[in-house]
């Protein structure tokens, strides 16, 4: 074992990690929980939560929720921390399956202004890996990556990310022996959590009565709870029921719940591939409804037109189905690249209706004596009622009743991304702050 002392004046370290996942196994946040218990082990003294960062979900090639993870310590030997961490990304990266990991490390306690803005386009835009790597060496970072190194983008955004709001999420993990085994947990407990803890959020789907706090595929988290404090998340644990032994937890501060992604706005004349962002516009086209179910509309935006997505499984078609031309929306969503069967696409993650416009149609005119329609008498020739005879010179309008309103739209909570901003979360902002003796890690 190491001897690793904290001191109050040096050593400041933070360490950015991402892309050590394949679709086949492991999962970056499993080797950062095995990074803190290490290193908790050495006496290394935590000045933040564990960080966990979902960049652009747009991103084609990303495996699952595209998060990296950062750590903010302070230690005595640097040197020594790195190697072991170096040590831990190499045994815990599924590179044979196709992971790609990055590995930086910043030393010092004020992180440039730099770091941020590169973090801040890795949420809503493609960030190549040689802009990555000049980054990295232009800022004199210590780093480290395998494969392709696509996970340097991550490593190097999860060090310089601000929150401006943040939520919690704490991850169980599984024992080795139970990898790719299927995770029992009884829907009663989590109907419990999503009822009985205020404080946790997107645990349960009503509706359809899905769980939603456990992944399907074989990587090590069994259940993941969101929520918006440490004691809110430590209940959870105490009320879900599952089919096994675990291994322990860990609570990471998350950009997951905010809708960062989808802060930016867009620029409608100059729109490219997987960005993802926000537009404000008029509806043009009367909405198209697919055999699918699916609706396309078109909105213009400062004279540029773009066609926008809602899918089914989001349950805002409705929403879309309902709009006419002259209503004014704003739409978030990412940019689906253009094919050869289909054009390019923004893909609605939230529909934001700002104003309707009246719906009307013009009909016969009503007798007022009889209540009935009017007959035409002929090209320019007026109408007359054929009961009593009465005459009217020209149609009337007619006033549709709309059946939406002037509100946000969102999608149901099943089909929310990670970073989906929930309706209990709108307008809300969280400062919790990090207490080095609560109970956010936890080795059974």
């Amino acid at each position: 074992m190491c001897d690793i002392d904290t001191v109050s004046d040096s050593g400041m370290l933070c360490i950015g990690i991402d892309d050590t996942d394949s679709p086949s196994g492991m999962c970056t946040t499993f080797l950062a929980y095995k990074t803190v218990v290490l290193l908790k082990r050495q006496g290394v003294k935590f000045l933040d939560f564990p960080r966990l960062i979902r960049f652009n979900p747009n991103i084609p090639w990303k495996t699952r929720g595209n998060g990296a993870v950062s750590l903010k310590i302070k230690v005595q030997n640097t040197d020594k921390v790195k190697e072991m961490v170096r040590n831990l990304v190499r045994r815990y990266s599924d590179t044979e399956n196709g992971a790609n990991p990055g590995l930086a490390f910043f030393d010092g306690s004020i992180i440039p202004d730099a770091f941020s803005k590169f973090s801040d386009l890795a949420l809503w835009q493609l960030i190549s890996r040689s802009k990555a790597r000049k980054f990295a060496t232009e800022h004199g970072l210590d780093f480290f990556y395998q494969g392709n190194g696509q996970g340097l983008v991550g490593a190097i955004g999860a060090i310089g990310y601000s929150f401006d709001d943040h939520t919690l999420e704490l991850l169980s993990y599984r024992k080795r022996p139970n990898f790719g085994k299927k995770r029992h947990i009884t829907t009663q407990s989590v109907q419990k959590v999503h009822e009985k803890i205020p404080g946790t959020f997107n645990s349960f789907d009503e509706k359809k009565r899905r769980i939603l706090v456990a992944p399907h595929g074989p990587d090590p988290v069994f259940y993941g709870i969101r929520g918006e404090d440490v004691n809110s998340l430590l209940q959870a644990v105490d009320v879900l029921k599952t089919g096994e032994q675990l291994d322990g937890y860990m609570i990471f501060k998350s950009n997951q719940g905010t809708g960062d992604h989808l802060k930016n706005w867009l620029d409608p004349a100059n729109l490219h591939p997987y960005e993802s962002g926000r537009l404000a516009g008029t509806i043009n086209t009367i909405p198209n409804t697919t055999r699918g179910g699916h609706v396309f509309f078109t909105i213009s935006v400062e004279g540029e037109q773009c066609r926008c997505a809602v899918y089914k499984p989001t349950g805002m078609t409705h929403v879309a189905s309902g709009l006419i031309p002259g209503d004014r929306v704003c739409v978030g969503g990412g940019i689906r690249k253009a094919s050869k069967n289909f054009p390019r696409v923004l893909n609605v993650e939230f529909l934001d209706v700002l104003e309707l416009v009246e719906d009307s149609v013009l009909c016969n005119p009503v007798c007022s004596m009889c209540s009935k329609s009017m007959k035409s008498k002929g090209i320019g020739q007026g109408y007359q009622c054929s009961v009593c005879g009465k005459k009217s010179a020209k149609k009337q309008v007619h006033f549709i009743p709309r059946g939406i309103k002037a509100q946000l739209y969102m999608p149901v909570v099943s089909a929310h991304r990670h970073l989906t901003r929930p309706a209990q979360r709108v307008g809300r902002r969280n400062t919790v702050e990090f207490n080095e003796s609560a109970s956010w890690v936890c080795k059974y």
